[in-house]
């Protein structure tokens, strides 16, 4: 017997006009969700706090099986740069369908694969993309990372790879060495593979206590007191791993001046430089890449989430220096995803003619503006941060006495709150950081100025809620109390 999958008719267009004419949303209990906590993973984390099934996506918006639209602030944790089911991604798809183009391929090239690696290089920054080299990895950005420690390790003949604290790089045995959330590691007995942490500068809560330029000053000085003090404990690293805006350890970006101090250590030392843009790159933080707002290079960089234009791809680009491994050093059955590279064209293309880049910027600066507007009245947003639109909001419990450098305490509970206020609202946000007290905002890229400022006024209505359901939670513990 065949299974018969019912889609509701949809009533409305997806668009702001519909979205702001429907009432608060309905959580409800579809028998879907139930299937689902029944037979999936007790893994699964994202249906865990937006509990939607979901039948259309369009742009920002998406649909669930209730009829009710959303606007879409999580965008697959950063991959929908043009939004869901963009003309020109669904135009190349079919007609990469329609070709008769083989759709599986191993890493064999075809017109599609050709063209696709001529776009990415054209977008790289030109002194980089003049003498790097490409390795296509299986579909996530984990095998990339993987694939970049593999490489500089072969290259330079060490094992040791640098991570930093906040990091997060995949989920993978050998990325998890170099996570910086304990949670994934406790299972596994804590060390995962031949790595050291260091702090990542963090100004709002500045790991060496100091914060600003001192806080620089200091993760730079221990970084070089690692690279060439011969008693420091730490042997040469094959690689040192980073990110320069850090997305899911709570939008943390890095300061340009740390990371040209970075830059200068690693090169003088003789040790690779792997950034990872995953989530950062094609225009996420208001450059096409987001080392270029630094005007540095990398050694190695690993890309994924939006080059593969919704579909699942990830590449290693590095120097041509570096690529002495051997033939099938690092392989994949699906390392040549004929529709993700199509899609991942025709996303490059539209990004870079339409400067959604600058867009980006534009967007974030607007957004930011009404987050921090939020902020002057309401305390419990302990800081605003992030480049483009890729920002987050950490929320901090103002009850409680300031720590040093006079943040407050962080508020997981706060936020968790907020999150599922915000869902009745109609706007899909994410957490993260410490506690995951950081609300992230990971809009597509082709956001509109009056859907940003939806967004904002949305948020805002939630937060008075979530506000007012933590001063009645804390009214009946003190009734109880009495």
């Amino acid at each position: 017997m065949t299974a018969t999958i019912t889609v509701p008719t949809i009533a409305a267009p997806l668009g702001l006009d519909g979205f702001r004419s429907q009432p608060a949303i309905r959580l409800g209990d579809d028998p879907m969700l139930r299937r689902q906590e029944a037979r999936e993973s007790n893994a699964r984390s994202y249906p865990r706090r937006i509990p939607l099934v979901l039948t259309e996506g369009r742009g920002i918006y998406l649909r669930d099986s209730a009829g009710q639209l959303f606007i879409d602030c999580l965008a697959g944790a950063g991959t929908l740069a043009l939004g869901h089911n963009h003309p020109d991604v669904v135009a190349a798809l079919r007609a990469t369908l329609d070709s008769g183009l083989p759709l599986h391929t191993l890493d064999l090239t075809t017109p599609v694969k050709d063209r696709f690696v001529e776009d990415l290089f054209a977008a790289l920054p030109p002194a980089f993309a003049r003498d790097a080299r490409i390795q296509f990895c299986g579909p996530t950005g984990a095998d990339g990372i993987e694939a970049a420690m593999k490489l500089a390790r072969t290259a330079t003949g060490r094992r040791t790879i640098v991570g930093f604290s906040g990091g997060y790089h995949g989920m993978t045995h050998g990325t998890l060495a170099i996570m910086g959330n304990l949670g994934p590691k406790r299972p596994l007995g804590g060390g995962t593979g031949d790595a050291h942490m260091l702090p990542y500068p963090y100004d709002y809560r500045c790991p060496f206590g100091l914060g600003g330029e001192a806080g620089v000053d200091a993760g730079l000085s221990m970084i070089e007191q690692l690279l060439s003090d011969p008693e420091s404990g730490v042997v040469t690293p094959a690689a040192v791993v980073v990110e320069v805006v850090q997305g899911e350890g709570g939008v943390v970006p890095a300061p340009v001046r740390w990371l040209h101090g970075l830059r200068r250590l690693t090169r003088a030392h003789g040790v690779p430089l792997v950034i990872d843009e995953v989530q950062t790159g094609l225009g996420r933080t208001g450059r096409l890449f987001a080392f270029e707002h630094a005007g540095i290079e990398p050694d190695i960089l690993v890309l994924s989430k939006a080059i593969g234009g919704s579909l699942p791809l990830s590449v290693v680009v590095y120097n041509a220096g570096l690529d002495c491994w051997a033939p099938g050093a690092h392989a994949g059955t699906f390392r040549g995803n004929q529709l993700a590279m199509a899609a991942g064209s025709a996303t490059l293309h539209r990004i870079r003619a339409d400067r959604l880049d600058e867009h980006a910027a534009a967007m974030g600066a607007r957004l930011t503006g009404h987050l921090r507007a939020i902020q002057a009245d309401h305390p419990c947003l302990g800081d605003v941060r992030g480049p483009g639109l890729m920002i987050g909001v950490e929320i901090v419990d103002e009850r409680r006495p300031p720590l040093r450098l006079g943040a407050r305490p962080a508020d997981g509970e706060l936020a968790r709150s907020l999150q599922r206020r915000c869902l009745e609202q109609g706007l899909i946000l994410e957490l993260g950081g410490r506690h995951g007290a950081v609300v992230r905002f990971l809009p597509p890229l082709v956001v509109s100025a009056a859907e940003i400022d939806e967004i904002a006024d949305r948020f805002r209505t939630a937060l008075r809620a979530a506000l007012a359901d933590r001063a009645a939670g804390a009214a009946s513990t003190s009734l109880a109390a009495e």
